[in-house]
């Protein structure tokens, strides 16, 4: 069933940014569906930061569709790129593909064992996974094939006519170009996922100057298949080209306007695509503020296509926390796939809608994912009972589903954190966490682990790769007889008291309410005194309390909740174990 829209008076980012392209749409293309674009290439992993180029034109098309307008989102793969360099940390990728840098993506082998056909098409395959697990519905393009099938022909022979306009305009920022400062390279679970600007990000030329002058075409070698050429002449009239490589020492003359193996340089390129496409909205990354950016340069360039710039927000980085234990050694950066292993979708899309394009935000793979889960359960609680302001219950609309209907859900979503216990207490015997998941509510009790899932799951995938072995859980199997013999009197009653009401508090809330009522009650106060009620040194008796509890559990000072930790090893053990 589809979501029903949003009011037009609520005051987020997404709406705001959807009454402006409704509008320019109109003006620009009346009658037309509404064209938005983003762009990735599959040089590698497509990680977080480039999550947010998707996301964010994703968010607003789809508020588009909620109004009952057409929108088509388009994602260009820049699958025609050259191979820069041979990313570290990807399996079955060694230094002999460095042999293939300068080619197009398309042209270099998938890492060993990919069923892929392609170094492109194997990066594709596992963004497109996540993008439809995300809900994200976009219509691809390849770029290999638009240019290979020769559909921007007119375009380039365009820009070849026009070259001495475009060198004009480029030639306004080749002087700014500050001196590249020395950064100091951050682990990974410090440094900030930044979304390269499209196939030209990182130290790309302005085209093919030699001593013809300047081409904004680049001509992929037909020997060695490199972009590594330079254009020695061009007739504009015959279309005649001729090219050498510098990397093997080919050459040849073709006719532009039958030759398609070669590509507009980026900063062409993409001004390009914006006036062949008719794109009116497509973020760009904070990069793009500086003199002679792409973004900037196009908005000058897509003239000469008889375009039109599109609304551009730049939007800030995406922090990360928490990989390093798993993937800065490899080099690595966390993709969605990554995150869609250990948190729900609904949550992953949350994180994007819930912030504006230019604040940054920081994706968690470490213990700050069950406090962002707490966050997400309360928005979903004060959504459920009508208290939510209304830009949260905006972004909880766009993450829960889209203008199709609402994306699958786990029909009991139990505390992240409480699973997360569990399924590290139980180290995966399911028949073991069902036990523990059906006493939390003894009166409506979880009757299949199938109810907590996918959230389980993601759980139990986060605790397996991302908690160190040395943080795991481990119940001892026999008591600390020497720790329950060196005993005062007064652990000693604490332990009784806690034994003595198990039984009947044997539910997650019980248990809750037991252990931090052992020491109001030793301490001559009622088990239901509030806080305020209570003396500061009661905190410190509780403290005290519970890392003795820890001690004897799991020789630890510290460990999962108290109340989730007594359900998991079981009323028998749990007396055992302290000693009744």
């Amino acid at each position: 069933m589809p979501i029903v829209a949003q009011s037009t008076e609520t005051t987020d980012w997404v709406s705001r940014f959807a009454d402006e392209v409704i509008e320019e749409s109109e003006r620009r293309a009346p009658g037309k569906p509404v064209v938005v674009a983003s762009g990735l290439s599959p040089s590698g992993p497509i990680h977080l930061g480039n999550l947010r180029e998707v996301m964010t034109p994703h968010l607003v098309a789809d508020e588009i569709r909620r109004r009952g307008h057409q929108v088509r989102h388009l994602i260009s793969w820049d699958d025609y790129d050259r191979y820069r360099k041979v990313p570290a940390g990807v399996p079955g990728v060694d230094e002999t593909w460095a042999e293939h840098i300068g080619k197009p993506l398309t042209s270099v082998p998938a890492p060993k064992g990919s069923p892929h056909p392609n170094w492109a098409e194997h990066f594709k395959a596992a963004m497109t996974e996540s993008l439809a697990e995300l809900g994200v519905e976009f219509d691809g393009i390849s770029q290999t094939a638009q240019y290979t099938s020769g559909v921007y022909r007119e375009q380039i022979l365009h820009a070849m006519k026009h070259r001495g306009d475009i060198d004009a305009i480029l030639a306004q920022y080749r002087t700014k170009k500050a001196p590249a400062k020395k950064q100091q390279q951050k682990p990974v679970d410090e440094a900030e996922l930044e979304a390269a600007e499209g196939s030209g990000a990182a130290a790309e030329d302005d085209g093919s100057s030699g001593s013809a002058g300047y081409f904004p075409y680049k001509p992929y070698c037909g020997n060695c298949e490199k972009d590594l050429t330079t254009v020695t002449s061009y007739d504009d009239d015959s279309t005649e080209l001729t090219y050498s490589c510098t990397a093997c020492g080919f050459s040849e003359t073709v006719r532009l306007n039958e030759f398609n193996r070669g590509k507009l340089v980026w900063k062409v390129d993409w001004p390009m695509r914006w006036a062949y496409e008719g794109v009116i909205f497509e973020p760009s990354g904070v990069d793009h503020s500086s003199p002679g950016s792409s973004f900037q340069v196009g908005g000058q360039i897509v003239g000469i296509f008889d375009g039109k710039q599109p609304i551009g927000p730049m939007y800030a980085f995406v922090g990360i926390s928490g990989m390093a234990k798993m993937s800065s050694s490899k080099g690595g950066v966390p993709t969605p796939a990554d995150a869609l292993k250990i948190m729900e979708p609904q949550l992953l899309r949350w994180l994007y809608a819930r912030r504006r394009p230019n604040q940054s935000f920081k994706v968690a793979f470490d213990q700050e994912i069950q406090r962002l889960y707490d966050e997400w359960d309360r928005l979903e609680a004060k959504v459920a009972d009508g208290s939510a302001l209304p830009a949260d219950v905006a972004a909880h609309s766009r993450a829960v589903g889209t203008a199709s209907g609402e994306l699958p859900r786990t029909p009991r979503p139990l505390p992240y954190r409480t699973l997360a216990s569990v399924a590290d207490i139980t180290a995966g015997h399911e028949d073991q966490a069902l036990r523990i998941l059906s006493d939390l509510d003894p009166a409506n009790p979880l009757t299949s682990l199938d109810e907590a899932r996918p959230r389980y799951d993601k759980a139990e995938a986060w605790i397996n790769t991302h908690v160190p072995a040395d943080q795991r859980t481990i119940v001892r199997d026999e008591p600390d007889t020497e720790l329950l013999k060196s005993l005062d009197e007064q652990a000693r009653e604490s332990l009784r008291l806690l034994l003595d009401g198990l039984a009947d508090n044997w539910s997650l809330d019980g248990l809750t309410h037991l252990v931090y009522g052992v020491p109001k009650v030793q301490a001559g106060f009622s088990a239901d005194a509030t806080p305020k009620e209570l003396p500061p040194e009661i905190k410190t008796a509780q403290r005290s309390f519970f890392a003795l509890l820890y001690q004897l559990l799991v020789s630890r000072d510290t460990g999962p909740r108290l109340p989730t930790l007594l359900l998991a090893v079981g009323q028998e053990r749990v007396r055992h174990l302290l000693g009744a």
